[in-house]
C-alpha cells in the first residue's frame, strides 16, 4: 500500500497501546518512586522498557537501521527526560494529588509523549523526510 495514511494510523495505534502497557502495566512502584532522581535505576529502566516497546511500530514500517536506531534511542531519552522534569516541578512545588496542578502536570507530561509518538510515526511514515 503507497498511502502512507494507512501505517501512520497503524503505527499510532501501536504506540498508544505501548505506552499503556508501559506506563500502566508494567510499571511499578519501583520506576514510580525514582523516576524523579536522575539517572536513577527505576527511572532508566521505566524508559528502557518504553523504548524496547517502540520496537513493536516497526512491524508496521520497517525502519532503516539508522532510523530505527534513532527512533529507540530518541524515545528513550525524551521519555525519561519528560518524566524527570514532570517529577522535578512537582516534588519542587508540593503539588498532590488533591490539586488540580498536581494533574495538569501529570496532564502535560502525557500530552508530551502522545507528541513523542507522533513524530515516530512521522518518521516512520515518510512524512518527515
Amino acid at each position: 500500500m503507497t498511502d502512507p495514511i494507512y501505517p501512520l494510523a497503524v503505527v499510532l495505534a501501536i504506540l498508544q497501546a505501548k505506552h499503556f502497557v508501559c506506563d500502566y502495566t508494567l510499571q511499578n512502584s519501583y520506576q514510580l518512586l525514582n523516576k524523579g532522581t536522575y539517572l536513577h535505576p527505576g527511572g532508566l529502566l521505566h524508559a528502557g522498557l518504553h523504548a524496547f516497546f517502540t520496537m513493536a511500530a516497526f512491524l508496521v514500517v520497517l525502519p532503516t537501521l539508522a532510523l530505527g536506531l534513532g527512533i529507540v534511542v530518541g524515545e528513550f531519552l525524551v521519555h525519561y527526560h519528560i518524566d524527570w522534569a514532570k517529577e522535578q516541578v512537582i516534588r519542587h512545588t508540593g503539588w498532590t494529588p488533591a490539586q488540580a496542578q498536581f494533574w495538569w502536570a501529570i496532564g502535560f507530561d502525557q500530552l508530551l509523549h502522545q507528541w513523542t509518538y507522533i513524530v515516530i510515526a512521522g518518521l516512520l511514515a515518510g512524512f518527515f523526510f
